[in-house]
């Protein structure tokens, strides 16, 4: 239980917010100082609770250790290509029926969780409830997730919204979620690669081939998109990855524009009868 303890509120990294570096102590140990009774006061205020739950915890943006122990990790043995889980190991090789049904236009696809009901509380909050700070905890379990990825030196690009639907929720989830990355790995953020040139319904509730309808020809790579990646390959990010329909179409959309090496990393995935539908 101690260990997951120490994960479930393990505090949200703080922002960098481009303080000159001084080198006086005093100034440092007064920011610090301040930034400590900042979230003395915060807490006050708004107590902090467990993102699924509501019960009472020592820090804000984590979760209690009960509703931490349900969060479902996707670890190995998994498909190679499409990250499903495998219940038992059959070769490091060895493809999913879905990525040998229908193979992705993507290279390789890495989630950290289940999508339960623990992680769409979770992803709810992070997309319509204005709490861009989750985006820290999410990260820090995509980023072993996608530990294959860092070390190739990839463009986080996180999956856009449509600039109305932005406005109307003041920030998109998946740009929060890739920033938060960046803060992990070290890697830059590239949030205008890909554009959402048309404004799509919700996917919530839609068929797989709705969905593939829906996202069809709704996304536009920049005009010099090999010239911003200068050589490198391209992880999309975004929250939850249901039937993969949306990172299909930006896939092919960057394929076009002559992107080689691109994956994809998100929070939550769907894997059919494992958990929950969304």
């Amino acid at each position: 239980m101690r260990a997951q303890e120490s994960l479930a509120t393990f505090p949200v990294p703080a922002l960098d917010c481009g303080v000159m570096e001084l080198g006086q102590g005093k100034v440092k140990a007064g920011s610090a100082a301040m930034a400590r009774l900042g979230g003395a006061l915060l807490d006050l205020v708004y107590p902090p609770t467990c993102l699924d739950c509501d019960a009472p915890i020592a820090v804000h943006a984590a979760l209690c250790p009960g509703c931490f122990a349900r969060l479902r990790p996707i670890t190995q043995p998994w498909c190679p290509v499409l990250g499903l889980p495998f219940e038992i190991s059959i070769g490091p090789e060895v493809r999913s029926a879905e990525a040998i049904a229908d193979p992705p236009p993507f290279d390789r696809a890495r989630s950290a969780v289940l999508y339960n009901e623990v992680a769409r509380a979770i992803v709810s909050r992070l997309k319509y409830g204005d709490r861009p700070e989750l985006a820290g905890f999410c990260a820090r379990l995509m980023h072993p997730a996608g530990k294959e990825f860092w070390a190739e030196g990839p463009v986080l690009v996180p999956v856009p919204l449509h600039r109305w639907r932005q406005f109307e929720r003041r920030y998109n989830q998946s740009t929060e979620l890739a920033r938060a990355l960046a803060r992990l790995t070290g890697l830059s953020v590239d949030t205008g690669l890909v554009a959402r040139s048309r404004r799509t319904r919700q996917q919530v509730g839609l068929s797989n081939e709705a969905r593939q309808r829906n996202v069809a020809g709704a996304f536009t790579a920049h005009p010099e998109a090999l010239r911003r990646l200068k050589g490198r390959g391209v992880v999309l990010v975004d929250d939850v990855i249901t039937t993969g329909s949306t990172v299909k179409a930006i896939t092919r959309e960057l394929r076009r524009a002559g992107v080689g090496k691109i994956d994809v990393i998100s929070f939550a995935r769907v894997v059919t009868g494992a958990e929950l539908p969304i």
